[in-house]
């Protein structure tokens, strides 16, 4: 008879960005000796890595190594939401199939292993009282920085009115445990918009603030570590953010794309070909496709550095040939172009100087676990607010001014590339920093470390 122990529910949303950390947390969990049922719709499976997509989606919850089971249930797309008209019906089959199978997973365990805490990402405010009608503890797993929560928080807590006349040039803000914030280095959900997903992004977040409101003795576990984010982990007296991170997987690993994509496998000779610190890595994350015009504009500024590149430029199925970029033989020549790469194993080659990143959470953890400086292209969401820390507080980067908007020239990004390649004051400062983080952020989830310790010690309640 297996030996019993404390079971957790982890339940995501179904996108690349949720899944990742998700998945990571769910096998430290598992290597701290819980048990954990991890839980996302079936539109989520194709961003598993090839181990957990090979679950049998019919089974009530097919384990994939001792400790851990993967559970799926369908939210209407199962082939994943293709048109934002259909976002209302999807947020709404999410939530409802979502808590059905919630429900059915802590009733279904009550005889075997029971169900301990329930632990949910970003978007799920409801399952906290799905959680609560079977009495039973329920945590957030906040994936983005611990600054982004804290700003969410003061715009839904006495400082509204402090977030008026955005839109005037002078505008800032500054918050307690914050560097002084400008327009641009706001979450984008909470600037002026028109736009439904934002709308309905930031209902959504602001359900959780009215959770933890109404819980006084809430915890939030946040993918930060305490030396990254010592202050805003602490500003908010209200809140108990429990660091718990960098949660990226140490070594290679896959962010769910099939390994035999083409092309995917000769990136690595390619890069051992390379100089030591010579190599400029570009990628925008899984969600991010650039307008044409900006594509052009970074392939100027990577052929007039004459610097070897290996850059992701994901294609659709759709894309058409007049889709391709004007300079694409020259780019050829100087660098690799691929539709996908291990990002972990590429940061952490040696042929790597510098990573041109869209300031994804996860992206920016792996970047600053990996040692690597960057050059920060954010364009929405949490990115901006990325993108200030990484020049101003960690300085471990440069950021592309106007990305936002894609207000951006090929002069403009050769400049950023340069800095960080070059063999300049600065260029060293960025290493020498890149480096610090590199060893704090290792340090705070080994054995002993913080982040560990506050691991450890939720294990340990719960």
């Amino acid at each position: 008879m297996e030996q019993r122990h404390a079971h957790i529910i982890l339940i995501t949303y179904p996108a690349q960005g949720h899944i990742n950390p998700s998945l990571h947390l769910a096998e430290r969990l598992v290597d701290m000796g819980m048990h954990v049922t991890f839980t996302t719709s079936l539109s989520g499976r194709r961003c598993m890595p090839q181990k957990y997509r090979d679950v049998n989606p019919s089974s009530t919850s097919d384990k994939v190594r001792k400790g851990l089971h993967i559970k799926l249930f369908s939210d209407g797309y199962d082939e994943g939401i293709k048109n934002t008209a259909d976002s209302t019906d999807f947020y709404a089959k999410l939530k409802h199939n979502g808590a059905k199978c919630l429900e059915e997973t802590i009733a279904s365990s009550a005889q075997g292993n029971p169900v301990s805490c329930v632990v949910y990402t970003i978007f799920y405010p409801w399952v906290a009282e799905v959680a609560r009608g079977f009495h039973l503890p329920s945590m957030l797993y906040w994936i983005q920085p611990a600054a982004v929560l804290d700003i969410y928080y003061y715009y839904f807590n006495g400082y509204e009115r402090s977030f008026q006349n955005m839109d005037e040039p002078s505008w800032s803000i500054k918050l307690p445990g914050l560097p002084l914030l400008k327009k641009r280095d706001l979450p984008s959900f909470i600037l002026p918009s028109t736009e439904d997903v934002y709308t309905k992004a930031l209902a959504a977040v602001k359900q959780h603030f009215d959770e933890f409101n109404s819980d006084p003795g809430a915890r939030v576990l946040v993918n930060t570590c305490e030396d990254l984010e010592h202050s805003a982990l602490k500003s908010i007296e209200k809140l108990n953010l429990v660091a718990v991170g960098p949660v990226i997987q140490s070594g290679n690993f896959s962010d769910g794309r099939n390994d035999s994509v083409e092309n995917s496998g000769n990136y690595i000779d390619w890069l051992n070909s390379k100089a030591e610190s010579s190599v400029i890595y570009i990628s925008f994350g899984t969600m991010l496709k650039l307008p044409k015009a900006e594509m052009e504009e970074i392939a100027k500024g990577l052929l007039k550095s004459g610097r070897p590149f290996l850059w992701v430029v994901k294609r659709n199925e759709d894309d058409r040939e007049e889709d391709n970029l004007s300079c694409t033989e020259e780019l050829k020549k100087q660098g690799l172009i691929v539709p996908w790469c291990a990002q972990i194993e590429v940061l952490c080659h040696k042929a790597l100087g510098c990573f041109m990143t869209h300031c994804g959470w996860n992206s920016t953890l792996e970047s600053l676990a990996s040692g690597v400086p960057v050059v920060a292209y954010p364009k929405w969401t949490d990115q901006g607010t990325i993108a200030k820390m990484i020049e101003d507080v960690w300085k471990t980067g440069v950021r592309v001014s106007g990305s936002e908007v894609g207000n951006v020239d090929g002069e403009e990004i050769y400049g950023c590339l340069e800095t960080v390649m070059g063999g300049g004051e600065r260029a060293e400062e960025l290493r020498r920093n890149a480096k610090k983080w590199k060893d704090l952020a290792r340090e705070a989830v080994k054995e002993g470390g913080s982040s560990y310790n506050n691991l450890k010690a939720l294990v340990q309640d719960i």
